[in-house]
């Protein structure tokens, strides 16, 4: 990973960490679901308002470390107005990133500010802390009761 890369990853993840986008509950949302790092100790839950297959609002709360927290508050930020291919499109590249499995170079564009997490990759524990939202957001849209677990 480049020196602006990490320095860039360092700046989003504090920023975000520090004052989280789209943070608190959404009421009457039309998904919910909530997720749990039992290694790390974070936990999310996720709200969404989705009206024709498009994401009308996202929000999400929870308490955890700065990459779950970081990685959350971006997720919510690019989610927004999205349809449910762009969402779905945007998870795999998502995941393909932290398993060190995308070209960045030519991604870079469309993943935005979320390419910070590329250097998650290095840390196989810490994936678990950049994942847990998605798995939630996931768990979510498919209207599962149960609590998503990384574990």
């Amino acid at each position: 990973m480049s020196q602006d890369l990490k320095e860039l990853y360092r700046r989003v993840v504090l920023e975000h960490n520090r004052a989280p986008h789209n943070f608190g509950a959404l009421e009457n949302a039309t998904h919910h679901a909530e997720g749990n790092n039992p290694l790390c100790g974070d936990r999310v839950e996720i709200f969404l308002n989705l009206v024709e297959e498009k994401v009308q609002q996202v929000r999400f709360v929870g308490e955890g470390c700065a990459i779950c927290t970081a990685s959350a508050s971006l997720m919510t930020e690019y989610l927004q107005g999205k349809t449910m291919a762009e969402v779905k499109q945007l998870q795999t590249k998502f995941h393909q990133l932290l398993a060190d499995e995308l070209h960045i170079e030519q991604e870079a564009e469309s993943l935005g500010e979320l390419i910070v997490f590329a250097g998650v990759a290095q840390y196989p524990a810490r994936i678990k802390c950049a994942t847990l939202a998605w798995h939630t957001l996931q768990a979510a849209l498919d209207h599962s009761p149960e609590t998503v677990s990384t574990e």
